[in-house]
């Protein structure tokens, strides 16, 4: 199981189209924060439908999207 499950997940069931999740809101799904090696784990939200479009450090935000 991934560190970051609990995340995809999350995406799965709220099944929105897009997603603006500040690092917070990350943390208080996962416990606890991001760090640099969400970078490599990224690619593991296109398992459960979604990307990861952009990860903005200045903004603290991550920005998902639902595959089409």
């Amino acid at each position: 199981m991934s560190k970051y499950e609990k995340l995809w997940q999350f995406l799965q069931e709220e099944n929105q189209e897009k997603y603006k999740l500040s690092y917070e809101q990350i943390k208080g799904i996962l416990g606890f924060e991001i760090d640099h090696s969400f970078l490599t784990y990224k690619k593991e939200a296109k398992e459960y439908g979604y990307e990861v479009l952009k990860i903005s450090m200045k903004e603290k935000v991550v920005y998902f999207e639902k595959l089409k």
